[in-house]
């Protein structure tokens, strides 16, 4: 069970796949682990070599006292690859992981190759909605929020149609420490990288559900267009588009990645 010191934390990570293939890093969304992505992970391995972490405050990696920084985390990602010995990597990273790979993209250039920003923001502009829901986790905790969380992050459709897959990110939402989700919950608050992402020179390609009612498809166009060069991918999907949409999405990020 790998894991590196980074700032202070012990950050869990995982490495797949043969050596000498290109790398490809996934991270997560707030309230997950490197689990959500269980489904990419076959068809992923038969063209890169995969590595994935526990953010801090997350699955089996530390819980230091917050609030974080989307630079914090960005270095957390920094100190994984070092310690995976990747020099340059791909990146997929879904909501508050694609929050930090557009710092990596912005502030660390020559250890992206190609990045893909899923279903994510560069700001969000209302702060009372994070400041609620921070309050909520404070004072009842994350199963006061679970429901919610699910339903924006899944359509109904999808809901019924595999309550299976829900339940279980459900329960790996549960699972995660309250002061974790708190301390990221600070630092998406918190971000903006309305600036940053312009200066952005890896090939970027955007992900998007139309069905996103969190991180909308209006926050994607801004991504693709502030991003020089980025491209955008739409998915009838909510927020959690790599399990809504499963081999679709796989499809999409290894035709992006594999592309001459």
């Amino acid at each position: 069970m790998p894991t590196v010191q980074s700032n202070g934390c012990p950050i869990h990570f995982e490495v797949d796949g043969a050596q000498g293939k290109p790398v490809l890093m996934f991270c997560n969304s707030l309230g997950t682990t490197l689990h959500m992505w269980d489904g990419q992970m076959p068809e992923v391995l038969k063209h890169f070599r995969v590595v994935r972490y526990d953010r801090r405050g997350h699955g089996k990696s530390g819980v230091p006292a917050g609030p974080y920084t989307m630079e914090m985390l960005g270095r957390d990602a920094l100190a994984v690859l070092d310690a995976a010995k990747v020099d340059k990597t791909n990146w997929c990273g879904l909501s508050m992981g694609g929050m930090v790979g557009m710092w990596l993209g912005a502030k660390a250039p020559q250890r992206v190759d190609r990045l893909i920003l899923s279903n994510t923001s560069a700001y969000f502009e209302n702060k009372q909605i994070w400041n609620d829901r921070i309050k909520t986790v404070q004072e009842k905790g994350l199963q006061a929020i679970v429901g919610g969380t699910l339903e924006r992050w899944f359509t109904q459709n999808f809901r019924e149609r595999e309550p299976e897959k829900v339940k279980a990110i459900g329960a790996m939402f549960l699972a995660t420490k309250p002061e974790g989700y708190i301390a990221c919950g600070q630092a998406v608050r918190d971000m903006d990288h309305r600036e940053i992402i312009k200066t952005i020179t890896a090939p970027t390609m955007i992900i998007a559900g139309k069905q996103d009612a969190g991180t909308t498809v209006e926050m994607a166009e801004y991504l693709r267009n502030s991003i020089p060069g980025a491209g955008m991918t739409l998915f009838d999907a909510a927020h959690i588009a790599n399990i809504e949409c499963g081999d679709a999405y796989t499809d999409a990020v290894l035709g992006f990645l594999t592309k001459k």
